[in-house]
């Protein structure tokens, strides 16, 4: 993998991450269609860190009050703390049963255009929840959220897509369930990168990886900004329309052999 290609990864990586599109299902096409090496998982991983580190920069506020909250022990801080660890839980036992299963279904473009196609589906039926109050962060509610996220180890899984949907599913105001996706994968990526990266195998020049790590970095904090305004003002539903074409154009370049 040269510099180039480094960055045509980053970059979809950054505007797939946080719109609700499949980050993990768009860089596997990429690889696989256009013939530009994805560079493993340990790459992969490093490009999600990059977009965590936009998470940090755009909900710092958020944060650091969350962080104080808790050394206060502030109810509302330490049950969504206990909420997000909680939340976090179920896609770090099924990342750990069936890790080798994912990392398999990585090169099957019909299974990732299939979940492409259920996450436009989500997309799509999510437009139709009428949201009318903000019910605020409860634990059950946080807990459901993070039941839908294990969906999202899945390649073609959108995670902002079925933890967004989800929260407005089970009540949360658009901005909250926005915030709360967002803040939900902070431990979820810090947790895939310590479990992966001390025994990756890397096979690319350090270089590009500080390359892809600052453009996924720099590109994710424009579509965090970007969703979050489309999620304020319920307009997810032409994403789904985008996830189907991209399911069809996939299916259909395998089908033909396209790779």
């Amino acid at each position: 993998m040269n510099a180039l290609e480094a960055s045509i990864l980053a970059v979809v990586q950054g505007l797939t991450e946080f719109l609700p599109v499949s980050s993990s299902g768009h860089l596997a096409l990429a690889s696989n269609l256009l013939n530009v090496p994805e560079g493993g998982l340990a790459f992969d991983i490093v490009l999600h860190l990059g977009t965590l580190v936009a998470v940090f920069v755009f909900y710092w506020k958020d944060i650091t009050a969350l962080i104080r909250g808790i050394f206060l022990r502030e109810r509302k801080s330490l049950l969504l703390g206990l909420t997000l660890v909680s939340g976090t839980v179920p896609v770090a036992i099924a990342g750990f049963l069936l890790g080798d299963v994912i990392e398999s279904l990585r090169t099957n473009m019909l299974f990732i255009s299939g979940a492409l196609a259920f996450t436009g589906t989500i997309l799509f039926f999510s437009g139709r929840i009428s949201v009318t109050g903000k019910p605020g962060i409860s634990f059950k509610r946080g807990l459901l959220v993070g039941l839908a996220q294990t969906l999202a180890i899945l390649p073609g899984v959108s995670r902002s897509g079925t933890t967004i949907c989800t929260g407005l599913f089970v009540g949360f105001s658009r901005e909250e369930a926005a915030r709360f996706s967002f803040l939900l994968a902070i431990p979820a990526i810090m947790g895939a990168a310590v479990k992966e990266l001390p025994s990756a195998c890397w096979s690319i020049p350090f270089s590009n990886i500080i390359i892809g790590f600052l453009v996924s970095a720099a590109v994710g904090f424009g579509a965090l900004a970007l969703l979050v305004r489309f999620v304020k003002q319920g307009k997810l539903t032409g994403f789904a329309w985008y996830c189907w074409t991209v399911a069809l154009v996939g299916v259909v370049l395998t089908v033909w052999g396209v790779k």
